[in-house]
């Protein structure tokens, strides 16, 4: 299913709800995009940012990266079904033909397993990755308006943020609609200290079907398939204007470093899972030297197209 496009650039309306002259449509210049991972990426680690968004340097996808990507596809597929046929039966039947046409789309996949023992055992942790979905709640009540949804909206300073939604629920209710974000990650929970971050995300993509659609999110809903847990936020008005001055914040800090050249490394756990440790200073690597500044890979470029499991967290 292709992703559907409900955002585009409301600066103008976004000026309007301020106070201020709308801008005339067409004067914003963007200056630059950033998505809820990218932005994770520089608050975690600069280093890492830099890695992935200058020197756009290749990661090559893990097993498990590739599993999140197909489990979010059988979840999305899973709703295509009548409410009485989401069941898991269905949902595992859908796994293969993810798979498959996943492969189709970057063959060189075909290589991510030893034998066809490593590939079974491999699809029977997505099958428990499945299963934990199911804990969490019931497909077959659900009535979704949208799946793997793309968001986009240019701020007044012309940064571009953008994102995909894995689900969007909707109602009608007596105070009007009421609007659920959803978002599947096929990994853990992640403690406390890295909570904060998770949840910044949310708000993110929160803020972003607030300005696009003039509809503050009731609720954001964050499942954990590995650990069968999950996390809700309510959020209001005042929490996603704080997230806009963050957003802000953090767009500041990322045009400092590409001015100054500084991305500092930040080492955490998150360090053993990152595909550029040899290269960090951290850990005694070098980087490679810093791209010309020729407009490829400045702070007005835009981010490169995301891995094939970007968004399976």
């Amino acid at each position: 299913m292709e992703p559907s496009v409900v955002g585009a650039d409301t600066s103008a309306g976004q000026a309007a709800s301020a106070g201020q002259a709308p801008s005339p449509a067409g004067e914003i210049r963007i200056v630059g995009s950033l998505s809820p991972s990218r932005a994770g990426d520089f608050m975690s680690c600069p280093l890492r940012y830099r890695f992935r968004v200058v020197d756009r340097l290749p990661e090559p996808p893990s097993s498990a990266m590739v599993r999140g990507t197909v489990v979010h596809s059988v979840l999305e597929r899973l709703f295509d079904h009548p409410p009485p046929e989401r069941t898991p039966a269905a949902a595992e039947a859908l796994l293969e033909p993810a798979w498959r046409d996943l492969l189709a789309r970057e063959p060189e996949l075909s290589g991510l397993f030893a034998d066809d023992t490593e590939r079974a055992a491999w699809m029977d942790s997505a099958r428990v990755l499945l299963a934990g979905y199911f804990s969490l709640e019931d497909p077959a009540r659900l009535a979704p308006a949208a799946r793997e949804l793309y968001v986009e909206h240019v701020l007044a300073s012309g940064v571009r943020l953008r994102g995909y939604i894995d689900r969007l629920d909707e109602a009608r209710t007596p105070d009007g609609v009421a609007l659920r974000v959803v978002d599947y990650k096929t990994g853990r929970a992640p403690g406390p200290a890295f909570e904060g971050s998770a949840l910044f995300q949310m708000k993110f993509y929160a803020y972003l079907v607030w300005r696009i659609r003039g509809v503050v999110p009731r609720e954001l809903r964050l499942y954990y398939l590995g650990d069968r847990s999950w996390l809700r936020v309510v959020p209001d008005e005042a929490d996603l204007r704080a997230t806009e001055r963050k957003i802000d914040a953090l767009w500041s800090a990322i045009n400092r470093a590409h001015r100054t050249g500084d991305w500092r490394a930040t080492p955490s756990k998150l360090c053993d899972w990152c595909d550029h440790k040899a290269r960090c200073p951290a850990f005694g690597g070098t980087p490679p030297p810093l791209p010309a500044p020729d407009g490829t890979a400045g702070v007005g470029a835009d981010e490169p197209a995301p891995p094939v499991c970007e968004a399976a967290g």
